[in-house]
């Protein structure tokens, strides 16, 4: 393994910019983006529901947080890299294994000291982080590596993606900072803010889990992937991405100001309008047969997902 990781280093020395590049593209930016503002947002609710808390006492716990949930992000997205390379070949080729910019032995390395690293880190952190880790990385392992390997799996896949970012997320890292922070830890009564943030994004994931196969039904055609789109056609996979998401905007523009009294209602009511308006003006200028533009519209519902962490910390912090 020494050899190994030395070997990596000395052929990246000369070009330390590509191997960072490398390592970026490796831990899908996006997505690695995705739970930093997920950690951030919950930590700025978890601040504002504690007594006697200021938004800076724990500047430090958060700083810790975040890495370790990176770390977690890259053991997940990176196990998925390494079982799908014939695949993403197809379907994502500009990802670092499928390109051959990295190695499948670098990538094992990567894989493994970053799952390594964020237990070693959730130990020390207390028991609520390591339960969420452990959850967070045995469901990701599930989803990608065999012998479940539930990414065949439409409604399986769907869940495993809604259950770590609406469930092990949000509900993981605030009883976190609850216990580390404010000392206390009970799973109920959960701050209002807190649930809603997590019914909303269970309707959220789902449609990232069905709207990022929509570019890809190629390859997961040919190597026998059942996904919605592959099943239903692209037409209906999206319909399905958009009516979870629709749901999700409108009912927190209708009950969100009725079930977080804390929060200032109109920041809540024109920031889910303003953002579905966004979502559907988005995918009425899309074109099913172009994939690049489908890639786009996904990453873009990813925007709005980034939003929804500024969205209710702000709208609680307004109220």
């Amino acid at each position: 393994m020494g050899a190994g990781v030395r070997g990596f280093a000395l052929r990246t020395a000369s070009r330390p910019w590509s191997a960072v590049s490398v390592l970026w593209r490796f831990s899908r930016p996006h997505t690695l983006i995705g739970t930093g503002a997920s950690i951030i947002g919950i930590y700025v609710l978890a601040t504002s529901e504690l007594p006697a808390m200021a938004l800076g006492d724990g500047l430090g716990d958060l700083g810790l947080t975040l890495v370790a949930g990176a770390l977690v992000n890259i053991y997940i997205v990176g196990l998925n890299q390494l079982e799908d390379v014939d695949i993403d070949r197809i379907n994502k080729p500009g990802l670092p294994i499928a390109a051959g910019d990295l190695s499948i032995r670098h990538g094992r390395l990567i894989v493994a000291a970053s799952g390594a690293t964020a237990i070693a880190l959730a130990i020390t952190q207390g028991w609520v982080e390591l339960v969420a880790i452990v959850a967070a990385m045995a469901i990701g392992t599930a989803y990608s590596s065999p012998p479940l390997r539930l990414k065949r799996f439409p409604a399986l896949a769907a869940a495993s993606i809604s259950i770590v970012r609406a469930v092990v997320v949000n509900m993981g890292v605030y009883l976190h900072f609850a216990a580390s922070l404010g000392g206390r830890a009970e799973l109920s009564p959960l701050p209002a803010p807190i649930v809603a943030l997590t019914l909303f994004v269970l309707p959220f994931s789902l449609a990232i889990a069905v709207l990022k196969d929509v570019p890809d039904a190629k390859g997961d055609r040919r190597f026998g992937i059942a996904t919605f789109t592959v099943r239903l056609g692209p037409r209906r996979a999206l319909g399905m991405g958009l009516a979870a998401l629709s749901v999700g905007y409108l009912g927190m523009a209708v009950l969100g100001p009725l079930t977080v009294p804390e929060a200032q209602p109109w920041v809540l009511v024109t920031g889910h309008l303003a953002a579905l308006a966004a979502l559907w003006g988005w995918a009425l200028a899309g074109d099913l047969d172009d994939q690049q533009g489908l890639t786009r519209f996904y990453m873009r519902v990813w925007l709005l997902f980034f939003l929804e962490y500024a969205l209710m910390p702000a709208a609680v912090l307004a109220g």
